[in-house]
């Protein structure tokens, strides 16, 4: 159970920062001074607002669990990681060999640092 929380948590923080993303190319428009009233039709942004509280409250509820130096490292990683596949996946941003091989050596540090820990 302490993992499958530690995971959503991960594909919320991860959803947020895409809908975020979303939220502020066009034809959006947040924040304007000439049209205030704009920024509550954007619905991407809120969802992921809203998205970025449920990400919070998870990791807090993987900390009552986990021992804080298992959780951060792996819910950070694995946001990283999920976000760089998203933005690959959604928004077909650029993504090198060296962006993949960075991934993959962040998910091993984090493997080493957690090993004995959890």
């Amino acid at each position: 159970m302490k993992w499958l929380i530690l995971l959503l948590g991960i594909v919320a923080n991860a959803s947020a920062s895409v809908l975020v993303k979303l939220a502020m190319m066009p034809p959006r428009k947040f924040p304007s001074l000439d049209k205030p009233l704009a920024a509550l039709q954007n619905w991407p942004f809120w969802l992921g607002l809203g998205l970025y509280g449920a990400a919070f409250l998870l990791y807090a509820a993987a900390l009552v669990r986990l021992p804080l130096n298992v959780a951060h490292p792996i819910l950070t990683a694995g946001a990283v990681a999920t976000v760089a596949l998203f933005s690959l996946l959604i928004f077909r941003e650029t993504f090198h060999w060296t962006t993949g091989a960075g991934i993959v050596l962040v998910i091993a540090g984090v493997a080493l640092i957690t090993a004995r820990m959890a």
